[in-house]
């Protein structure tokens, strides 16, 4: 029996060789003897730990969800601890989604939920966790928000994340320190004059 500290570390290696894989090849691309060779293990190892490539993508979209919400948390604290501004927390949340090396893996992974229920609701169930926290920036920005207005505060926030983190491919002529400054103003200002 393979000890839980080994399997461990081979699953992090299989998720950090899928990370590279696929974004270089592609999901549906990239085979599992390729998988294996990169993150050195056997094709049985990787099926002991995993169902399939289904399975791995999930693992990605969970660990990418806990680390947003481990950003978002931190942010929550400082902001509640005044540490930071509501435009500085919305700066830091937007250079955080910018600074993506799996840009690649995220467009696919999103494409795969086009074709793929369960990624989908993956994908929409990260989104669900990251509202709450939104809601909440939302209402710091402007605490009379509430109903209709509160929620599409939450789109509207969700969407800018969604496109600064994936606007490479539009070859962007701002840095990203300077869009993330004028898109943290740009959405607190929007927030304030919403009724």
């Amino acid at each position: 029996m393979v000890a839980p500290q080994h399997e461990q570390t081979a699953r992090n290696r299989i998720l950090g060789a899928a990370r590279n894989l696929f974004a270089a090849n592609g999901f549906h691309q990239t085979a599992m003897a390729e998988l294996a060779s990169a993150a050195q293990v056997s094709v049985g190892q990787i099926y002991r730990l995993f169902k399939g490539k289904e399975d791995i993508i999930e693992a990605i979209v969970q660990a990418d969800a806990q680390e947003r919400e481990r950003t978002i948390q931190h942010l929550q604290d400082r902001l509640d601890a005044g540490d930071i501004s509501v435009e500085q927390t919305f700066e830091l949340l937007m250079l955080d989604v910018m600074d993506n090396p799996h840009e690649a893996l995220s467009f696919d992974i999103l494409a795969e939920g086009f074709r793929n229920g369960r990624v989908a609701d993956m994908i929409a169930d990260m989104c669900n966790g990251l509202r709450k926290s939104l809601s909440d920036f939302a209402c710091v920005a402007n605490p009379g928000l509430s109903g209709e207005a509160l929620k599409s505060a939450e789109e509207m926030i969700l969407a800018c994340l969604f496109g600064l983190g994936h606007r490479s491919l539009s070859r962007p002529s701002i840095d990203d320190e300077r869009t993330a400054r004028c898109a943290a103003f740009m959405i607190v200002a929007a927030l304030r004059a919403m009724k």
